[in-house]
């Protein structure tokens, strides 16, 4: 059985997720390639994650390829995550997660209203829901949910979330149908109100960026190329990993396998799997250093992290599993980072790397300060070392 150690692992991470400066770009669209895709729970994430792989871009260039050129698009997929896709992912990620989400979405928001209001008819009623709300949207072509609230009654429809439960209050229904239209691949969120950090987006038709719609495709298909994509970028990895990432069952994810030409291989205490036209070494990349932010898709690529986190984990991940900003030596975590309230990048090494390891952290923190330019941002999974650096 062919080795990969951690050493070898830690190189493609470097060369193949464009951490190490002799791959860094600043093609936007390419670095979310790189990646697969770009984590997107926190806006914020998607601009920093886009910091840390090029060279000269600027915000302005994530939002270029967001908005304008629209070559990039938020959607839900994996683990009911929010991701930022290549337009020509979304296909895949649509077929392999995305279908699946929006039933079990369907259902779980169908249970609510049910149990929380006096509606005789509750699918029927949701359809007419969705596809009200949509036909509003395509007449708007951009709305917030506030405005498509206002110009469909059906969306007004207030529920008891949690009857009988002296904290629960009526809401009504408009996020929920929103969420639902978007995992079916109809509509997506589009630019936000306000800047880089904000959240608050406005809804648009999927025309908008894929103007046939989204292609449909088989989802046994969509899933093999799905792993093979993330086996290029993540592998060699064990297959558990790739069962948390995707978040399938163990069938599917054994199905895609299934499809493609893998190897295992030996991952020094365990085996991985890897693209068999993929095992030959890679050259070690001159020493690098990264300020990766919080959900960065890298740390958050793989469920065993020990290879490359050691034993940093209380520090910088919060108890749901999410990781805050992290400082990266050489393939692996070695401190954490954190933005205050005047702008300063505040820096904590948790182990001793040395005088050159010290001098290109404190490049790239300088680099992540001139990103972030007037901006203030404050994770929204804040992390032990987080909060320490920031109180």
């Amino acid at each position: 059985m062919r080795s990969m150690n951690v050493a070898e692992r830690r190189a493609r991470l470097g060369l193949r997720h464009r951490l190490s400066p002799q791959t860094r770009t600043d093609d936007v669209p390419d670095i979310a390639r790189s990646m697969v895709v770009l984590h997107a729970t926190d806006p914020a994430t998607v601009f920093l994650s886009v910091a840390a792989r090029s060279v000269d871009a600027a915000p302005e260039a994530v939002e270029r390829a967001l908005y304008d050129d629209r070559t990039l698009l938020r959607m839900l997929a994996m683990r009911r995550t929010m991701f930022v896709a290549p337009v020509e992912l979304v296909p895949v990620l649509q077929a392999s997660t995305a279908n699946a989400l929006a039933a079990k979405q369907r259902a779980t928001y169908a249970r609510i209203i049910e149990r929380g209001s006096d509606l005789p008819d509750v699918p029927t009623w949701f359809a007419e829901a969705e596809e009200a709300a949509h036909r509003a949207l395509l007449a708007r072509g951009e709305a917030t949910g506030a405005q498509l609230g206002a110009d469909v009654p059906l969306l007004r429809t207030q529920v008891d979330p949690a009857p009988g439960k002296s904290y629960s209050k009526p809401t009504n229904v408009t996020t929920w149908i929103l969420v639902t239209l978007g995992c079916e691949g109809r509509i997506v969120r589009g630019r936000p109100n306000g800047t880089w950090i904000s959240s608050q987006y406005k809804w648009s038709p999927v025309e908008s960026w894929l103007p046939g719609g989204i292609e449909d495709v088989p989802a046994g298909p969509a899933r093999a190329d799905l792993v093979r994509r993330w086996l290029r970028a993540f592998g060699p990895a064990p297959v558990s990993d790739l069962k948390w990432w995707t978040g399938w069952n163990a069938g599917d994810v054994a199905k895609a396998l299934a499809l493609l030409d893998v190897t295992e291989v030996d991952l020094g205490g365990g085996t991985g799997v890897v693209l068999s036209d993929d095992l030959e070494p890679v050259p070690a990349p001159e020493p690098w250093a990264a300020l990766l932010p919080a959900l960065d898709p890298t740390p958050m690529g793989w469920r065993e992290r020990g290879w490359f986190l050691g034993d940093h984990g209380p520090r910088l991940f919060d108890k749901n599993g999410n990781i805050g900003p992290s400082v990266w030596w050489d393939g692996r975590i070695v401190g954490g980072w954190a933005q205050r309230k005047d702008g300063e990048i505040a820096v904590r090494l948790l182990e001793d790397v040395g005088a050159d390891a010290e001098a290109a952290i404190r490049h790239e923190s300088g680099r992540m300060s001139a990103w972030y330019g007037d901006i203030r941002a404050t994770p929204r999974f804040r992390t032990p070392l987080e909060r320490e650096l920031t109180s």
